[in-house]
């Protein structure tokens, strides 16, 4: 396995293009509302990714896949494909899920939104998996492995007795959407042998389950729900090691870290 280390000049072009995602989010976040469509808020974000921002949105088309975001609802885990015919109702968790591109260079970040008001375990899910997340985060720093960013990441989700997605990771990202390292979210005890250096770039991505751990792909082969159909939240921030810790390159303005 190569994990490539990222120049200076590189790591500025991620730097852009991070901000950039997150900028879409900012964006976003006050169309989010009952009676919306998941398709309506896709072309919002197409738009504004290419007319506004001048970026590529990396998902469209990328295998495939039909849309230049992920949109996934309640128990969708992951690659939620946004339809027209698909609304946001009260009571709903919803994750957005933005890569865009820019000179080359690629921003994934990700973000759970409630609408309206939601039920107290849902609303606990969307916190715990956010707190999850940033554990991770705080566990990257040089010769850190990716086994202590996984280990804070399934110990929290567990303490609250929701669980963690296996099929699915964070990854190393740079002028390939998806380069190495896979950057699990449970304690495989092969981590331990991917030792973080300055100059990684990879994301953080840990998706927490309220029921089990079980996922299945549907038809379509690209959404992936849970297989008790309860909950899944997720957060995703993209990050570089530094000399003495990290630096995120998707934190959305007035962002904070949520720590338990």
């Amino acid at each position: 396995m190569t994990i490539k280390i990222k120049t200076a000049d590189e790591l500025q072009k991620l730097r852009v293009a991070g901000r950039l995602a997150a900028e879409v989010l900012e964006m976003i976040e006050p169309h989010i509302v009952p009676g919306v469509s998941t398709g309506e808020l896709n072309e919002i974000m197409h738009d504004y990714m290419v007319n506004q921002q001048g970026t590529v949105p990396a998902t469209l088309n990328y295998h495939g896949f039909p849309a230049s975001s992920c949109i996934s609802i309640n128990h969708v885990v992951c690659h939620g494909i946004p339809d027209h015919n698909k609304k946001l109702k009260k009571g709903d968790i919803v994750n957005v899920d933005v890569t865009v591109i820019k000179d080359g260079y690629h921003g994934d970040t990700s973000r759970m939104f409630e609408v309206g008001e939601v039920k107290p375990f849902a609303h606990r899910l969307c916190q715990v998996a956010h707190e999850c997340m940033w554990l991770g985060i705080e566990q990257v720093k040089p010769n850190a492995t990716l086994y202590d960013v996984a280990y804070a990441i399934q110990q929290h989700a567990e303490i609250n007795n929701f669980s963690v997605v296996r099929e699915y990771c964070g990854h190393g990202i740079g002028a390939d959407f998806h380069e190495e390292p896979q950057v699990l979210h449970y304690a495989a005890p092969d981590l331990k042998n991917i030792v973080l250096k300055p100059g990684m770039v990879f994301t953080i991505e840990p998706m927490i389950n309220l029921g089990k751990a079980d996922v299945k792909l549907l038809g379509d082969n690209w959404t992936v729900v849970t297989k008790d159909r309860k909950l899944s939240a997720q957060w995703e921030h993209t990050l570089a090691v530094t000399e003495d810790g990290y630096e995120i390159f998707t934190m959305r303005k007035d962002e904070v870290p949520v720590l338990p």
